[in-house]
C-alpha cells in the first residue's frame, strides 16, 4: 500500500504530525478557503453539455457526413489514400489493405473491412477479386484474408493527385494523410452515401456517372440540367416528388415484376435497400397475413435478380402485381437528404447545388494543375537553357584554375552575364551549384540538336498549358469528355424512370374473410359464421348498408359490430364507384307521395348517416336494388283499393329514370297508396359503354381521360396490342391489366383492320412485307416469325401504304425504289411469310405519305360502271398517316 494514502489530508506532503488547537487550526480552515477560490469547479450538468457537443461534432465532422469535395467519409478516404501508397497495379490481400489502414484509421480493422467492402460492392473506385458478397441476396463478403482489392483506373485517373493535395498529422502524428482527396468528379452523387450522425442523418442517391458528366458539362455551358438517382439494384422509380435531393423529397421505387406465365411471376430487378431475402420474407409475411394469395417462391438469383413468384389456381397475375406493390417490399419510398460537410460545418443542399460546386472544385483542381505543369516545364526550360549556355559557350573550363568553391562559383556566374538576358527569371545559387554538378562524360555527349529540339518540345507544351489556362472552362469541358468517352459504356442507367399509378389497397387485397349477417339482432361481422353469409370481403374493405327507413351507412370490416335492424342491403363498398347504380321506390312520410330515384354513392364520411329519401319521419323504402353496370328494371306496381281508382296495376320502366346524385328527391311515381312492387323485367345497362383510355407513361389503363382513348368498350370488346418485336395479343378492357413497355400500337381490337407489316427475315436474310388481318387468340403471336434474330422494321394500317426503299453496300448506286404496298402484294393470314421486297442489299426502309383512294359508290347493275376516281395526294391525320418507325 502506497504512503501517501496514510498521510494526511489536510497536512503538507510528508508530515505526520497533528495541527496543533486554536490558532493552527483557523490557519488552515483560511488556507482551505484560499484554496477553493482558486480551483474552478464545474457542476456535472456543464460536463454533459460540453463534453456532448464535443461529441456530436466529431461524430458529423469525423465519421458520418462526407465532404462535399471529395464525397468520402473520413474512413473511405484514409483507406483510399492507403490503397495509394501501396498501388503497385497488382492485388493486395484485403487484410493487408485494412492493417495498413489502421495507420490513419483510429477505430478498429472491422469498421475499416466494412466500408472497403462496401466500396468495393459500388464497382467504381475499387477492382475486386474473389467473393465480395451478393447486392442482390445480401450475402456477405468473405474474410479479409481472402479476398483481393487495388485502386480502379477511374480511380487513378480523377481521385490522386499529391502535389495538389491538402494534408495533415494522422491521429497519432506519425503520418501524414489527406485533408481531402482531390477528385475531380462528382464523386458524391456518382456513389451516393448514408450516415447517422448525432441530431442529423445524410442519404444521398447514387447516380447514373454519363448522367453526371453530362450535368456538369451543360453546367459550365451555362444550360439547364435535371439530375435523378440511378440504383445498382435497378428496378423503377417515380421520381415526380424528388426535389432535386432536398429534403422532403421522395422517390417510390419498384422492383420490376412480370409475368411469365398466367401462373408464374417473376421478378428481375429489386428496389434499392433492399435484397431477395428480405423481399421474400416481405412477400411471404403478406400471404400470411392473407393480402397476397400466392403458392410458392423459387429465388433463382446468381448473376441476376431472379425471383419466381408462383400463383395458385383462378388467381388474376395482373391483381397480384399491383397487390405486391402494394403490401410488400417491392414498393418502397425513399426520402432523400442531401446533408454535406462544407466550410467546416454540416449544410443541406440540393443535388444539383452539389454537382455545381463539385464542378466548380474540379475547374478550380485542373487549374492548379496546370499552374503546377506550368512551373516544371518554366523550370525544366531554364535548366535546359542554362546547361545548353554553359556546355556550348565553354564556360565549364573557366572554372580549372579556381582554388575555392565560392571561387568556382563566381566564375561560372560571370561567365553566364551575357547571356542572362535570354532567361525568363534571375540565376540563382542553386542554379550554379546545378551546373557544377553535370559529369564530365554528360558534358562530352552534349548534343547541341537534342537540347534544342527539347527546349522546344518544351516551349511547345507550355504554349499549350498556358493556352489551357485562359480557356480553363472549355479544357475542363474536354476533360469531362474524355471521362464519359472512357467509362461511360461500363455503367448504363439500371433503374428505369417510369410515373406509378396510385394502387388503392382495396382493391387489390385478396378476400380472405367472409362477412356474415344477423338481421334478427342487427350485427354484422366476419365472426358470425353460423349466421347468414352476405360476401366474400377483406379485413381493411369498408361496408354500405341500406336501411328500410331510408337511412344508409358506411363502416370499416369488423369481427364484431352492431349496426342495427330493418337492413335491406348490404356490400363491400367501392369509393368513387360511378358505375354501381341504386334504383330506389320510397313514400316520403307515412301518406305522402311516392317517389322513385336513381343514383350512385361514390364518396361518404365513415360511419356517418346519410338518407336517401327526404328526411320525414315516418319514410319507407319500397323497392331497392344494387345494379353494378347501371341496368334498368321493368316494375309492376300493384296499388291499394279504393273508390273510383281505375287502374289497380301499372308498369314502370326504370330506364326512363335519370340518373341522379344521391340527394335528390326523385320523381313522383304515385300519389296513391301502394300494396306492392314487384320486379317483371330486368334491364340491360343504361350507362352506355365504358370509355377506356391508355396512359403510355405507366402503361395502364384508365376511365379518367389520361393518355390516349381508344374507344367505348361494351361488354365482350377487347383491346389489341401490336409490340416493336412483332408479337400482337387481345386483352380485355380490365383496369387492373399490365402491359410491357414494348408496346407499339394499342387499340380497341377491330377484326377487319388490314395491317402491313416490313420485317427483316433472319432464315432467309432478306426484308419482306406482308399484308394481314389479326385474329382473336388467346396468348401472343408472333406473325414475323420465330427466328428470333428476326425483327420488325416498320407496321402500319393505313390503307394504302408506300415505300421507298435506299440501297446499300455494293447496290447503293442503284435508283431508289418505290413500292405501293396494296398494289404489291395482297392480304393474307398473319401467318403468312409474304413477299421478299428486293433482292439487293438494303440501307434503309422508308415510309412515304400514303395516297388515298376514295372508293366510289356502288352503281345500279343495269348503269354502266364509271371511270376510276383519280388519285389525290393527301395527307392522313395523325392516327393513319405514318408507319410507327422504333
Amino acid at each position: 500500500m502506497s504512503d501517501d494514502i496514510n498521510k494526511h489530508p489536510e497536512t503538507p506532503e510528508g508530515n505526520n504530525e497533528e495541527p496543533e488547537k486554536g490558532e493552527n487550526r483557523d490557519n488552515l480552515s483560511q488556507q482551505r478557503q484560499d484554496e477553493s477560490h482558486d480551483v474552478k469547479i464545474t457542476p456535472l450538468q456543464g460536463m454533459y453539455r460540453s463534453w456532448f457537443l464535443d461529441y456530436a461534432s466529431y461524430v458529423i465532422l469525423e465519421r458520418a457526413v462526407p465532404h462535399i469535395h471529395d464525397g468520402l467519409k473520413p474512413v473511405q478516404r484514409r483507406i483510399l489514400h492507403a490503397m495509394r501508397r501501396i498501388e503497385d497495379g497488382r492485388y493486395n490481400k484485403v487484410a493487408n489493405i485494412i492493417g495498413y489502414t489502421m495507420q490513419y484509421h483510429p477505430h478498429g480493422d472491422a469498421s475499416i473491412g466494412d466500408a472497403l467492402v462496401q466500396l468495393g460492392q459500388k464497382n467504381l473506385l475499387i477492382d475486386t477479386q474473389g467473393n465480395w458478397g451478393n447486392i442482390f441476396t445480401g450475402d456477405s463478403a468473405a474474410a479479409p484474408r481472402y479476398i483481393e482489392a487495388r485502386l480502379s483506373k477511374f480511380a487513378l485517373d480523377v481521385v490522386f493527385n499529391p502535389k495538389i493535395t491538402e494534408w495533415k498529422p494522422s491521429y497519432d502524428g506519425r503520418n501524414q494523410e489527406p485533408v481531402a482527396l482531390p477528385v475531380k468528379f462528382p464523386l458524391l452523387l456518382a456513389q451516393g452515401v448514408e450516415g447517422i450522425a448525432v441530431g442529423l442523418a445524410s442519404k444521398i442517391l447514387p447516380h447514373n456517372i454519363a448522367e453526371l458528366i453530362d450535368a456538369s458539362i451543360a453546367y459550365l455551358k451555362g444550360q439547364s440540367f435535371e439530375l435523378y438517382p440511378d440504383f445498382p439494384t435497378g428496378g423503377m422509380m417515380d421520381v415526380s416528388r424528388y426535389n432535386d435531393g432536398l429534403r422532403g423529397g421522395v422517390v417510390r421505387v419498384r422492383a420490376k415484376i412480370s409475368k411469365l406465365d398466367n401462373k408464374t411471376l417473376v421478378i428481375s430487378d429489386i428496389p434499392f435497400g433492399k435484397n431477395t431475402t428480405t423481399l421474400i420474407e416481405s412477400i411471404l409475411k403478406a400471404n400470411e397475413k392473407g393480402k397476397i394469395k400466392i403458392k410458392k417462391i423459387d429465388d433463382n438469383t446468381a448473376q441476376k435478380v431472379e425471383i419466381l413468384v408462383h400463383l395458385p389456381a383462378n388467381t388474376s397475375p395482373d391483381k397480384t402485381i399491383d397487390a405486391l406493390y402494394a403490401f410488400t417490399d417491392c414498393e418502397l419510398s425513399i426520402s432523400p437528404n442531401a446533408c454535406v460537410i462544407r466550410d467546416e460545418k454540416p449544410a443541406f443542399l440540393t443535388v444539383s447545388e452539389i454537382l455545381k460546386s463539385n464542378t466548380d472544385h474540379t475547374v478550380h483542381l485542373l487549374t492548379r494543375e496546370l499552374e503546377i505543369r506550368k512551373g516544371e516545364l518554366e523550370e525544366a526550360w531554364h535548366l535546359s537553357s542554362l546547361e545548353k549556355i554553359f556546355i556550348e559557350n565553354k564556360i565549364y573550363q573557366r572554372i580549372e584554375e579556381c582554388e575555392t568553391y565560392e571561387a568556382i562559383i563566381k566564375t561560372i556566374d560571370h561567365g553566364l552575364e551575357p547571356f542572362k538576358k535570354l532567361l525568363k527569371r534571375e540565376v540563382t545559387r542553386d542554379d550554379i551549384i546545378k551546373l557544377t554538378e553535370i559529369k564530365i562524360k554528360r558534358i562530352s555527349k552534349f548534343d547541341s540538336k537534342k537540347a534544342d529540339e527539347y527546349i522546344a518540345s518544351l516551349e511547345e507544351e507550355l504554349e499549350q498549358v498556358e493556352y489551357n489556362l485562359n480557356n480553363i472552362i472549355p479544357y475542363t469541358i474536354d476533360y469531362y469528355k474524355g471521362l464519359k468517352k472512357k467509362y461511360s459504356s461500363r455503367y448504363p442507367r439500371m433503374t428505369e424512370i417510369r410515373s406509378f399509378e396510385n394502387i388503392e389497397a382495396s382493391k387489390v387485397v385478396v378476400k380472405n374473410e367472409k362477412l356474415y349477417i344477423n338481421r334478427e339482432d342487427g350485427f354484422v361481422g366476419t365472426a358470425l359464421k353460423k349466421d347468414e353469409f352476405v360476401c366474400n370481403c377483406s379485413d381493411i374493405d369498408d361496408i354500405i348498408i341500406f336501411y328500410k327507413d331510408g337511412r344508409y351507412l358506411v363502416t370499416k370490416v369488423q369481427e364484431k359490430a352492431f349496426v342495427g335492424k330493418n337492413i335491406i342491403h348490404i356490400a363491400v363498398f367501392k369509393r368513387n364507384d360511378n358505375r354501381t347504380i341504386y334504383n330506389v321506390v320510397y313514400r316520403d312520410g307515412k301518406r305522402g307521395n311516392t317517389y322513385v330515384k336513381r343514383f350512385a354513392v361514390t364518396g361518404v364520411t365513415r360511419d356517418k348517416e346519410y338518407n336517401l329519401t327526404k328526411g320525414t319521419p315516418g319514410s319507407e323504402v319500397l323497392y331497392f336494388s344494387a345494379n353494378p353496370n347501371g341496368e334498368a328494371e321493368v316494375l309492376k306496381v300493384t296499388l291499394k283499393p279504393r273508390p273510383r281508382l281505375r287502374n289497380q296495376f301499372f308498369e314502370f320502366d326504370m330506364a326512363g329514370q335519370a340518373i341522379k346524385g344521391r340527394g335528390a328527391q326523385g320523381n313522383i311515381l304515385t300519389k296513391y297508396d301502394i300494396h306492392k312492387i314487384v320486379l317483371k323485367k330486368k334491364g340491360e345497362s343504361t350507362l352506355g359503354g365504358r370509355k377506356i383510355w391508355f396512359e403510355p407513361e405507366i402503361l395502364r389503363l384508365n376511365v379518367d381521360g389520361h393518355g390516349k382513348y381508344l374507344g367505348e368498350f361494351h361488354p365482350g370488346d377487347q383491346i389489341l396490342v401490336m409490340t416493336t418485336d412483332g408479337y400482337f395479343f387481345q386483352t380485355s378492357y380490365d383496369l387492373a391489366n399490365h402491359y410491357e413497355d414494348n408496346i407499339l400500337y394499342i387499340e380497341k381490337f377491330n377484326p377487319d383492320v388490314v395491317w402491313s407489316a416490313v420485317y427483316y427475315d433472319a432464315d432467309q436474310d432478306y426484308y419482306y412485307v406482308k399484308r394481314f388481318q389479326v385474329e382473336p387468340v388467346s396468348k401472343p403471336q408472333r406473325f414475323i416469325g420465330d427466328n428470333p434474330k428476326s425483327r420488325l422494321i416498320r407496321l402500319t394500317h393505313v390503307d394504302y401504304p408506300r415505300l421507298e426503299i435506299k440501297f446499300g453496300g455494293e447496290d447503293k448506286d442503284r435508283e431508289k425504289k418505290i413500292v405501293e404496298v396494296a398494289e404489291f402484294i395482297n392480304v393474307k393470314g398473319w401467318r403468312a411469310k409474304g413477299k421478299r421486297l428486293t433482292t439487293y442489299q438494303v440501307h434503309k426502309i422508308m415510309e412515304l405519305e400514303p395516297i388515298v383512294r376514295e372508293k366510289p359508290e356502288p352503281e345500279p347493275e343495269s348503269e354502266p360502271e364509271t371511270e376510276s376516281e383519280e388519285m389525290k395526294d393527301t395527307t392522313e391525320d395523325e392516327d393513319k398517316g405514318q408507319m410507327s418507325i422504333f
